[in-house]
């Protein structure tokens, strides 16, 4: 493997790491605090909205990666022809659920807190960012399939 092949991987992995790590915690540890009133709207905005912009620049750290590292092992067919590909299909379509989930929960959840709420916008934000959260897992677990089958210890 080329140094700037393993640079490319090192980089994918780590902000994907970064990014579904991120969505969980949000899920589980900072919207169930706003839910319970325990936060005010000002903070609980800079906190979303630097995981919005950690979002849309993972999106594109991972499409620009992503893209190189299935250049480099792909084609067209083995993509859709083999257990491997169907795997990096499968994660390209779940980056894409989890970019819409958050999406979507961050407008929801901005716009009750520019109306300075927090409890209502947090619950219906909640859901999306519980949606992602699954997806989340689903991602790593796929990636960890992957790696496997790139250690041999899960041959596809």
């Amino acid at each position: 493997m080329a140094i700037v092949d393993a640079v490319f991987y090192a980089i994918h992995l780590l902000v994907g790491a970064l990014w579904t790590g991120s969505v969980l915690f949000a899920a589980a540890a900072v919207l169930p605090t706003a839910r319970a009133g325990e936060v005010r709207p000002e903070p609980l905005s800079a906190v979303f909205s630097r995981l919005t912009t950690l979002s849309r620049g993972a999106a594109v750290v991972m499409l620009l990666t992503g893209g190189h590292m299935a250049a480099q092992l792909y084609t067209f067919e083995s993509l859709t022809a083999s257990p491997r590909g169907h795997l990096v299909l499968t994660m390209t379509l779940l980056w894409l659920v989890m970019t819409g989930l958050v999406e979507v929960g961050n407008s929801r959840l901005q716009d009750g807190l520019d109306a300075k709420k927090v409890r209502s916008p947090a619950r219906t934000a909640g859901r999306f960012y519980r949606a992602a959260g699954v997806v989340a897992v689903l991602l790593l677990l796929d990636a960890g399939v992957l790696a496997a089958n790139s250690a041999g210890v899960l041959p596809l």
